[in-house]
């Protein structure tokens, strides 16, 4: 039976959604699942595929109105993304009665968040997005080695160059980079990501964010574990506002553009690192089915 799907984005981090609770249509379909890593690659194929940066399924929350679970573009597993999170509050109060109301709590794997939705004529225009604290300490992103200390302009060798990151984890791992020169921020992710992300000093991989501060605002390119190089990256974003702060380049308990190659998002951190509140737009592209055992036959032909 073919699988519904929703594919939305939130400035140009693209989702496959899958609404899999009890007595939802996509909960429906049998055959493959869609939360298979096998499936997930094939789904986000761009060009066997539907294409996307990964596959966001919603399932039933004990604790919240949804759970949501963040799959990757590489079938791997992630603690949380916040763009994707404004994505499935989208969809889950546009197209389930039950979820229409100005407040949703999803559960994720960083811990239930509020979402505060801005809707007109029953479409959301934007969703802010209470992230909770950052996790600061070399035991909590984690770190190698560990311990309780933070990980503040600390030195990294990649291929041929040394960097300064700062480590974050807003339920998923960080290193932020600031950059003073002119370099070019998304050559420098396409070149030096992949060895980052994998290097010794994350047990669990990380995203790498390569950044500038321009005045109040950031720019920011993100080269993301398991999806590569993205047009955007919510949690990154949050995590650079963070390390912003840590590095005193920024205030805290101000709103911070910071500007992705797929658009803006507004991240403010409070003071003392209480909490991250991130606010931007989402989008839904397309719906459609698919049938997954068809997608999987084509891709061994």
């Amino acid at each position: 039976m073919p699988l519904p799907f929703v594919k939305v984005e939130g400035i140009g981090n693209d989702f496959v959604v899958v609404d899999l609770r009890p007595g939802r249509s996509g909960a429906l379909g049998g055959g493959p699942s869609p939360e298979d890593p096998k499936v997930v690659r094939a789904i986000c194929d761009r060009r066997f595929g539907v294409g996307a940066d990964g596959v966001l399924a919603i399932l039933p929350s004990t604790v919240g109105d949804a759970r949501m679970r963040v799959l990757n573009a590489d079938g791997s597993e992630a603690e949380m993304c916040g763009n994707g999170i404004r994505c499935v509050a989208k969809v889950l109060y546009e197209s389930d009665p039950a979820m229409r109301r100005p407040v949703l709590r999803i559960e994720t794997g960083a811990g239930l968040l509020e979402c505060g939705l801005s809707a007109t004529a029953g479409v959301v225009d934007s969703v802010e997005v209470e992230m909770g604290r950052p996790r600061l300490s070399r035991d909590e992103i984690p770190l190698a080695p560990g311990g309780t200390g933070r990980a503040l302009r600390e030195a990294i060798t990649a291929r041929d160059r040394e960097f300064r990151f700062t480590a974050v984890s807003m339920g998923n791992p960080h290193a932020v980079i600031f950059l003073d020169d002119a370099g070019d921020l998304r050559a420098l992710a396409e070149a030096y990501g992949p060895t980052l992300e994998v290097a010794d000093r994350f047990p669990h991989r990380t995203n790498v964010e390569f950044a500038r501060v321009r005045g109040g605002e950031i720019d920011l390119v993100v080269w993301e574990r398991g999806s590569g190089l993205t047009l955007a990256c919510g949690t990154g974003a949050c995590a650079t506002v963070v390390a912003a702060v840590l590095e005193e380049r920024l205030p805290a308990g101000v709103e911070t553009p910071v500007h992705l190659p797929g658009g803006t998002l507004a991240v403010t951190v409070a003071k003392e690192y209480a909490s991250v509140r991130m606010r931007g737009p989402a989008r839904i592209v397309f719906e459609a089915t698919i049938d997954i055992a068809r997608l999987l036959d084509n891709r061994t032909l």
